[in-house]
C-alpha cells in the first residue's frame, strides 16, 4: 500500500538527493560533498517472539540492515516506541531498550535519543543514520544478464515467527530462527564493498522473491532462481505444512502477480519462498567470475552465503522459480 501512495507524491527536486523513495532502494541517501553521503532509514514492527530483550536485539538488526544493504557504514539510531502503557509492565521496555542498545553498541552505533508514544500494542525500531562514500553505494539495480545471484541468511522467518505466535514452533526452530534474525549483516556488506557487486537489497517484508522481484524489475532482467539452492531455515517446511503461514505470504504473491514462472515449483514451497522477512540477509547480484571469490572469502571469513541462481534476459516474466 505505502508504495502505491508514494508513487503519486512529487519526488525530490534537491539534487544532492542521490536516493530517494522513488527508486525503491533500501534508504535514501543525501551528497554532502564529493567524499560522503548521508544514509538515513527508518523500520519498527510489533514483537516476533516473546522474550522483551531479544525483541530489541533483533528490532536493532532489522534496522540497521538497510544502511548495510547500501554499503554504508550506521554511526548514530534514534528509537522509535510505542507503548501500551498501563497495560504492559514497565520492566517489560526496559529489557526492549536494552536489547536495541547492546546489538547497537555491538555494531558500533550510538543511540543519541529517540521518541515514544502510548499506543494500544508495543511497537519498537529505530531511525538510523550512516555514512557511505558516493562512489560505493549499493543499489536494488543493476543486475545484467550472466550475474549470480548469492544470499546471505535462509529463509523462513515469517513462517517461524508465526509458529511461536500460535505455540506450534519447537524451542530449538525458534531459537535457530531468533540466532539468524539477531545476526548483523555489517560483516557480509563489508566484504562485498571489495568486489563491485552490481546490486544489493536486504531480504525483509516482501520476502526473497518480492525484494528479487524489484531487483528484476528495476533492472530489465530476469532473475532465474533455483528453488533447490535457496537455504531454508531448520524446522520451517514442517510449521508450513502444519499452516503456520503468515498473511504476507498471500500480500507477497498479489504484489509480484503474474511477473513469475513458477515451472512444476510445489505449492507449499511457494508459499516458503514468499514467505515475509524479519532481519533477513542480503540478496546480491554480482559477475560469475566475482561470485566465485566472494564466496570462497565469504566462507573464509566465517559467513554464510549461498548460491541460489543467475540473471537471465527478460522475455516473458521478470522471475522464473526452477
Amino acid at each position: 500500500m505505502l508504495k502505491r501512495v508514494l508513487s503519486g507524491l512529487p519526488g525530490s527536486v534537491d539534487p544532492n538527493v542521490l536516493v530517494g523513495f522513488d527508486t525503491s532502494d533500501d534508504a535514501g541517501v543525501y551528497l554532502l560533498n564529493d567524499e560522503i553521503a548521508l544514509v538515513q532509514t527508518v523500520d519498527f514492527f510489533t514483537p516476533v517472539v516473546d522474550d522483551p530483550y531479544t525483541y530489541g536485539q533483533i528490532a536493532a538488526a532489522n534496522s540497521l540492515s538497510d544502511v548495510y544493504a547500501m554499503g554504508g557504514r550506521p554511526l548514530t539510531a534514534l528509537s522509535i516506541v510505542g507503548f501500551p502503557e498501563g497495560v504492559l509492565e514497565e520492566k517489560i521496555l526496559e529489557d526492549v531498550l536494552r536489547g536495541g542498545v547492546q546489538t547497537m553498541a555491538d555494531a558500533g552505533v550510538s543511540v543519541i535519543g529517540g521518541h515514544s508514544v502510548k499506543d494500544p500494542e508495543l511497537k519498537f525500531g529505530y531511525a538510523v543514520t550512516g555514512t557511505v562514500q558516493p562512489s560505493k553505494i549499493f543499489h536494488n539495480h543493476g543486475v545484467i544478464p550472466g550475474d549470480i545471484l548469492i544470499l546471505t541468511k535462509p529463509i523462513g522467518t515469517g513462517i517461524i515467527t508465526t509458529g511461536i505466535k500460535f505455540g506450534k514452533c519447537p524451542q530449538e526452530v525458534a531459537a535457530g530462527a531468533i540466532d539468524w534474525m539477531k545476526t548483523l549483516n555489517g560483516p557480509a556488506a563489508e566484504l562485498l564493498l571489495e568486489e563491485g557487486v552490481h546490486a544489493v537489497t536486504d531480504i525483509t517484508g516482501y520476502g526473497l522473491l518480492g525484494h528479487a522481484f524489484e531487483m528484476a524489475l528495476s533492472s530489465g532482467a530476469c532473475l532465474e532462481i533455483d528453488s533447490e539452492a535457496v537455504p531454508l531455515m531448520d524446522g520451517v517446511e514442517a510449521l508450513a505444512a502444519q499452516g503456520a503461514l503468515p498473511g504476507g505470504i498471500r500480500s507477497n504473491e498479489e504484489f509480484i502477480g503474474k511477473a513469475i514462472s513458477w515451472s512444476t515449483i510445489p505449492g507449499l514451497l511457494q508459499k516458503i519462498l514468499l514467505d515475509p522477512q524479519t532481519s533477513g540477509g542480503l540478496l546480491i547480484g554480482i559477475s560469475s567470475d566475482s561470485a566465485t571469490i566472494l564466496l570462497d572469502r565469504m566462507r573464509e571469513a566465517g559467513l554464510y552465503a549461498a548460491a541460489i541462481g543467475r540473471v537471465r534476459k527478460r522475455r516473458s516474466h521478470y522471475l522464473s522459480i526452477v
